[in-house]
C-alpha cells in the first residue's frame, strides 16, 4: 500500500472528498435533474427554448407577446409566421414544439398528426377581425359598405368593376369608378383565409358550393400575397384592389377597410369592440373548435375568429412540456392584458376556462405538467 498516497486523500478537506466520491462513483449531478426540495424526488427544470410556428393572423401579438414573456422568465420564445397550414404541417411533422393556427384542422389533418404524436389540442389564444381592405383614393374605412353577397360576388368575378350596379346601389352617396375590381387574396395555406370562406360560406351558397371552406381554396382568379403582410403589400400598391386581412395589418398600413352588413342587418366596421360582441353569446364547446362567423349580435363584425395554439396532449420531452405549458398558461393570463392595444380581443372568463382545461390536460409520461 502506497502510504503517501493514502495521506493525502486523508488531507482533503470534507467537500472535496465527497465530490471525489460522486465523480468516481459516476452519480448524476444534472441541473436539470435535481432534489431541491430535500425530499428524495427529482425535479426538471423547463426548457429555456420553444419553437413555434404558422398563422400570421396572431403575429403582431405573439411577437409582442414573447418579447414580454422573454423579459419575465428568460424563456426565449421563437415564433415563425408561416401562415396557418405551414403551422399544421410543421407540428405534425414535429419540427417545431407548437403550431399556430386561426383554421380548425380538419379531419385528415387531425388524424395524421395523432397518427405522428396523438392527441392534438386547439388552445384559444385571443379573437380578432377579418377586415375587408380596399384601395379606392377618397374613400375612408368605413365609407364604402358591402353586404356578403356582393363580396362572395366580388370573389366569385361576377362583380368585377368597382361602379358595378349591385355595389352603387349600397352606396349611393360615393363616387365609386368604373375602374375594374384587382382581387387579392392569400396564395399560402392560410388561418385567415379559413376565417374569410366560413364567412362567406355562410353568406352564399353559389360560394359554399363551389368553393368552399379551407385553410386553402381553389380561387376563382385575380392576386396572390403571401401571408397577411403580402396581402396588405398587394392592396396597397394597386389601385382598385380589394383583399382580407388581420384588422391589425389594415391599421399598420393605413389601408381603408370596408363595413359589413351582418346578420342582423347592421354595417358594421372591423374593431375591437366588435370583435368581443362576435364571441359573445355562444356556446363554447370544451375542445374550443369553433367558428363565430355571421353572429346574430346586431352589434358584431360578422368576419371575426378565435386564433388557436396546437400542442400536443402527450409531450415527449418533460423539460420542453414544462416550458409549453408555462408559456400558455402566461399567455391565457397576463398576456392578455397586451390584446387590445394591438386590436385584438381578450378571451372571455369562459374562454380562459375551457382554455386552462386543456393546458392542464398536457402530460409527460401519464403525469400532468402543469404545477399550479
Amino acid at each position: 500500500m502506497n502510504i503517501n498516497k493514502n495521506k493525502k486523500w486523508l488531507a482533503l478537506p470534507v467537500a472535496a472528498l465527497l465530490v471525489a466520491i460522486l465523480a468516481l462513483t459516476g452519480c448524476p449531478s444534472d441541473d436539470n435533474n435535481n432534489d431541491a426540495d430535500g425530499d428524495g424526488t427529482q425535479t426538471v427544470e423547463q426548457a429555456k427554448n420553444l419553437d413555434g410556428a404558422g398563422a400570421t393572423f396572431p403575429q403582431p401579438l405573439y411577437t409582442k407577446w414573447f418579447d414580454e414573456y422573454y423579459k419575465v422568465t428568460g424563456v426565449q420564445v421563437s415564433y415563425n409566421g408561416i401562415g396557418s397550414g405551414g403551422g399544421i404541417k410543421a407540428i405534425t411533422d414535429g419540427t417545431v414544439d407548437f403550431g399556430a393556427s386561426d383554421g380548425i384542422m380538419t379531419d385528415a389533418q387531425i388524424a395524421a398528426a395523432e397518427a405522428a404524436g396523438g392527441a392534438i389540442l386547439h388552445i384559444p389564444m385571443t379573437s380578432g377581425a377579418v377586415a375587408v381592405i380596399y384601395n379606392l383614393p377618397g374613400i375612408a374605412s368605413g365609407q364604402l359598405e358591402l353586404t356578403g353577397e356582393v363580396l362572395a360576388n366580388i370573389y366569385l368575378k361576377k362583380i368585377t368593376r368597382w361602379n358595378d350596379p349591385a355595389i352603387t346601389a349600397l352606396n349611393p352617396g360615393l363616387n365609386l369608378p368604373g375602374t375594374d375590381i384587382a382581387v387579392v387574396h392569400r396564395s399560402d395555406g392560410s388561418g385567415t383565409t379559413f376565417i374569410f370562406t366560413n364567412y362567406l360560406s355562410k353568406v352564399s351558397d353559389e360560394w359554399k358550393t363551389t368553393v368552399g371552406n379551407a385553410t386553402s381554396v381553389n380561387w376563382p382568379g385575380d392576386i396572390g400575397g403571401e401571408k397577411n403582410a403580402g396581402v396588405a403589400g398587394q392592396v396597397k400598391q394597386i389601385p382598385g384592389a380589394i383583399g382580407y386581412v388581420e384588422l391589425a395589418y389594415a391599421v399598420q398600413n393605413q389601408i381603408s377597410w370596408a363595413a359589413l352588413k351582418n346578420a342582423a342587418g347592421n354595417y358594421i366596421e372591423p374593431s375591437l369592440e366588435a370583435t368581443t360582441k362576435a364571441a359573445e353569446g355562444v356556446t363554447l364547446p370544451d375542445d374550443m373548435k369553433i367558428m363565430i362567423t355571421n353572429s346574430t349580435n346586431p352589434d358584431a363584425y360578422p368576419i371575426a375568429g378565435f386564433t388557436w395554439i396546437l400542442v400536443f396532449v402527450n409531450q415527449t420531452d418533460q423539460a420542453t412540456g414544462l416550458a409549453i405549458v408555462n408559456m400558455l398558461w402566461w399567455a391565457i393570463h397576463d398576456g392578455q392584458q397586451y390584446t387590445t392595444a394591438l386590436d385584438y380581443a381578450p378571451l372571455s372568463s369562459t374562454a380562459v376556462a375551457k382554455a386552462e382545461a386543456e393546458i392542464k390536460s398536457i402530460k409527460y409520461q401519464g403525469q400532468p405538467l402543469l404545477q399550479q
